[in-house]
């Protein structure tokens, strides 16, 4: 079984819940002053089935950036053990709505595997619905993995460098405007505020709607159209550190980009490193 769309419905996921190739992950994750425990909340209430796809613990942790894509074989290891393979379907959902749930799935993508796609509403959206919920952790068959990484939808630090000195990319800010703009101080020791030169900010909550849903393909077209952002040319989004632009990568793929790439160093380097140029102000 395939999804050619990266999102589907609640309804969808409690059709096929118990198809023999579907597998679910809940893919949870909060920045620390939401003073949520991810793992603790999956614990007491997800979906049936459901295994922790565990962000943090499923990167490269031998970086001093925070949860870096891991080296393949770490991360065929990982799917190894969470059952998660070749020829599942993957629904990846979290519990915020849409907020962590597109980073698991870039990661997949990511790393070759397209049969995966978000659940549109995430957990908020499945409980209030009334569906199932399951306290009792699953114990998943091992599944192999086979990875076969696609760099196309990845962008490191020197590759930004050449693409916003070369504006051959659109660069894409999920972040918040006051931090785009320098207004804030960033989180992260040693990290400068601001903003990569000539890049464009759509905060990531732009994206969707107050019902924790992705806005539709229709709304986000608009939308980019308005911040100017060509969805014929390649775009590299960006944000803290690789969260949120996910979610402005899964709404540029709803809306018809074919060429979205993920800067995972996203600004925790980019502030950071000697080299980089930086913008203050509101001018992206």
């Amino acid at each position: 079984m395939s999804v050619p769309f990266p999102l589907v419905s609640t309804h969808w996921l409690a059709e096929h819940l118990e198809a023999p190739d579907v597998r679910v992950a809940d893919a949870s994750w909060y920045l620390p002053q939401a003073g949520r425990d991810a793992r603790a909340e999956y614990a007491s209430a997800h979906i049936p089935g459901a295994v922790f796809f565990d962000i943090d613990a499923i990167s490269d942790e031998s970086s001093p950036l925070p949860h870096m894509l891991a080296p393949a074989p770490k991360f065929a290891s990982q799917m190894h053990k969470l059952g998660l393979g070749d020829g599942n379907l993957i629904i990846v959902y979290d519990g915020a709505g849409v907020y962590a749930s597109p980073r698991a799935w870039w990661m997949l993508r990511a790393m070759g595997h397209r049969d995966v796609a978000v659940l549109d509403g995430g957990l908020p959206k499945w409980k209030r619905e009334g569906r199932p919920i399951d306290d009792l952790l699953p114990a998943p068959h091992v599944r192999h993995f086979t990875p076969h990484p696609d760099n196309s939808l990845i962008r490191d630090f020197s590759q930004v460098l050449a693409a916003q000195a070369s504006s051959s990319e659109q660069i894409v800010d999920a972040r918040s405007p006051a931090r785009f703009a320098g207004e804030e101080a960033e989180p992260r020791q040693g990290v400068r505020p601001g903003h990569i030169p000539q890049s464009c900010n759509i905060h990531y909550a732009e994206v969707v709607n107050s019902d924790g849903t992705l806005k539709s393909a229709d709304e986000l077209r608009t939308l980019f159209a308005q911040r100017h952002i060509a969805l014929s040319r390649p775009v590299i989004t960006s944000c803290g550190s690789g969260i949120t632009a996910a979610i402005l990568l899964l709404a540029l793929n709803v809306a018809g980009a074919q060429q979205a790439a993920l800067y995972d160093g996203s600004w925790a380097e980019w502030g950071a490193h000697p080299e980089a140029p930086i913008e203050i102000g509101r001018t992206g």
